[in-house]
């Protein structure tokens, strides 16, 4: 920490390798930023997606004060301890607008908030509230905001828990383990070790989870004008 640069804190691998005092801590500063991107409206510009996979890669360090002395078992319990980070952050973000909720739709409309929206964004969600509350889990910015969006508009409370756990499980999984096992096969295989490639890994998985967002942006923005 003595040569901190602020620039680290846009480098997931900073979190992970964390120390206080000599004490790894990085474990618990995955689990609060998994939390706080998936609950916290603040946490939409932390590094969830290449977070998770450099947790993979890094799992053995990352589980090294309670290792169950199996890689797969850490592996396993990494995943399901960010699941249920993941699933208790999306829990806050939903009760968080399903409070806020009863006060916008008796709002009134101005230049910056239009109640048609909320009407909107409520008949989207009774339509595909389901499958939105799985995929946004994989779409940076998406997923910090989709709970608070599906509690304003009331979405049903067992769906949301049902998918939100759903969706919270599929994505940890996912990353920790492509990350883990990624890495495994690319050091064993071509001996080339990913931990010497993070920066590309970053850059490369922000690019992929974000490029259907832009693109679909840009579609619409192109139909727009047309």
């Amino acid at each position: 920490m003595n040569n901190f640069d602020w620039k680290q804190l846009f480098n997931p691998e900073f979190y992970i390798l964390l120390e206080f005092n000599g004490i790894k801590i990085g474990l618990i500063v995955v689990l609060f930023i998994v939390f706080a991107e998936t609950g916290l409206l603040a946490g939409f510009f932390l590094p969830g997606d290449s977070l998770l996979f450099l947790a993979g890669i890094y799992s053995e360090a990352l589980m090294q004060q309670i290792s169950l002395g199996n890689g797969f078992l850490n592996v396993t319990v990494l995943a399901s301890l960010v699941a249920m980070m993941g699933i208790t952050g999306n829990m806050f973000g939903y009760w968080f607008g399903s409070k806020s909720g009863a006060y916008l739709y008796n709002r009134k409309d101005n230049f910056l908030f239009k109640r048609k929206y909320l009407l909107d964004a409520k008949a989207f969600f009774d339509k595909y509230g389901n499958k939105a509350i799985i995929f946004a889990r994989f779409i940076p910015i998406v997923r910090t905001f989709t709970p608070v969006i599906a509690g304003i508009v009331g979405m049903n409370k067992k769906n949301f828990m049902f998918f939100n756990i759903l969706g919270s499980f599929l994505w940890a999984f996912t990353m920790i383990f492509s990350g883990h096992y990624l890495y495994q096969l690319f050091l064993e295989k071509f001996h080339i070790d990913l931990k010497h490639y993070i920066e590309y890994i970053v850059i490369g998985i922000v690019a992929v989870t974000t490029f259907p967002v832009l693109f679909k942006l840009l579609k619409k923005s192109v139909h727009l004008e047309d």
